[in-house]
């Protein structure tokens, strides 16, 4: 196909070599073959530059064509005063302070749970064994004489109270 162009340098190129004696008319071609040869040169270029893709091969047709970092535009952000940077960060060690708050108000919390867990477990094993039938095995010769089911049962105490003086 030939360019618009190039069709009229071409028509353009025959009217002035009828126009024009045969002298002429040889040094207008060889101006215009190397006016074409530039266009020509110059086109290819250009056809390089907007070349049509097609469909990719991987069937892929969502990914575009990767181009390099470099050719990527750079722009500087919007530079903020001097005073808009102070208020940011007094905002931000505001911020970071009522964070630092919660956190340390919810470890809290946490540790106060632990701790009453802990006393009511205590708590519950001392009524235990308050609660306990004890019954003191003072002949010895019995446990030889108990099966093993039995002896499984018998735990050893201290029976020796503590800190009860008016009872």
């Amino acid at each position: 196909m030939v360019n618009e162009n190039e069709s009229n340098n071409l028509i353009f190129c025959m009217e002035d070599i009828l126009k024009h004696s045969n002298n002429d008319a040889d040094n207008m071609k060889e101006t215009q073959v190397k006016e074409n040869t530039q266009t020509r040169a110059g086109n290819k270029k250009s056809k390089k530059e907007t070349v049509i893709k097609g469909k990719p091969k991987s069937g892929r047709f969502w990914k575009s064509e990767r181009k390099k970092f470099s050719t990527s535009i750079k722009t500087k952000g919007l530079k903020n005063s001097f005073e808009k940077k102070e208020a940011l960060r007094e905002k931000l060690k505001q911020i970071k302070q009522v964070t630092k708050e919660l956190i340390a108000k919810k470890q809290e919390e946490k540790e106060l749970k632990k701790e009453r867990r802990r006393e009511n477990l205590k708590r519950q094993e001392e009524n235990r064994r308050k609660s306990e039938v004890v019954q003191v095995i003072t002949n010895t010769t019995k446990l030889k004489r108990m099966k093993k089911k039995q002896l499984r049962f018998i735990e050893k105490r201290d029976t020796t109270v503590y800190g009860t003086v008016g009872r």
